[in-house]
């Protein structure tokens, strides 16, 4: 799939869907509800702090650590090559409060850092993921959603619903070429569609 895309940055390909598919979000952690994949590094920074994650958990979730996580697989989109999947419980990830809230990002707001310092990279990129070495849109997971879903009526993209976490993912300069990118592609798409009504009206 990601050996189509021309655009390459830090590594990662991109899918210029990012670019034109609306999307909306006015939901309480929807997304949440099917756990999600770690990378290793990330599974075990998790358990390192989890004396400071327990006691900031609800009713609604275990604090039994040995059912956080499922067992590591091979996966070669994580940076360690070896993904772990979060348990759900209750019919969530182990991590989604009554509120609907993480409190992996809520411990790290509590502390005055950055919000996204324990969260797995998958739960923020959210409604994007990287696959085959490129990053696009979620599908398989946004159609199992009802709310945090693609909306093709509403007037934001994606990629605008998702600049601040494309930001800290590929930093400012990275995000600034992405930026460049997204205004060539949206361009180029306006001249295919300008030449394809001349050739209708012709």
């Amino acid at each position: 799939m990601a050996q189509q895309f021309s655009k390459e940055i830090k590594g990662i390909k991109i899918d210029p869907v990012i670019f034109t598919l609306k999307f909306n979000c006015q939901c309480n952690g929807e997304c949440c509800y099917y756990g999600v994949y770690t990378d290793l590094k990330e599974y075990k920074t998790i358990l390192g702090i989890k004396d400071k994650i327990i006691p900031l958990m609800d009713e609604s979730q275990t604090i039994d650590t040995g059912k956080w996580f499922e067992a590591p697989q091979k996966d070669e989109d994580f940076d360690s090559g070896v993904a772990v999947g979060t348990e759900l419980h209750n019919a969530k990830c182990v991590f989604l409060d009554n509120q609907g809230l993480c409190t992996l990002q809520k411990l790290a707001i509590l502390n005055n850092e950055k919000k996204w310092k324990y969260k797995p990279l998958y739960c923020m990129l959210f409604p994007l993921t990287i696959f085959e070495g490129a990053i696009t849109v979620d599908d398989e997971h946004i159609e199992r959603l009802k709310i945090c879903n693609k909306f093709p009526t509403t007037a934001t993209t994606i990629y605008e619903a998702c600049s601040e976490e494309l930001k800290q993912f590929f930093g400012e300069e990275g995000f600034a070429e992405l930026e460049e990118y997204r205004k060539e592609f949206l361009i180029d798409l306006q001249k295919g569609r300008d030449s394809e009504s001349s050739r209708e009206v012709a």
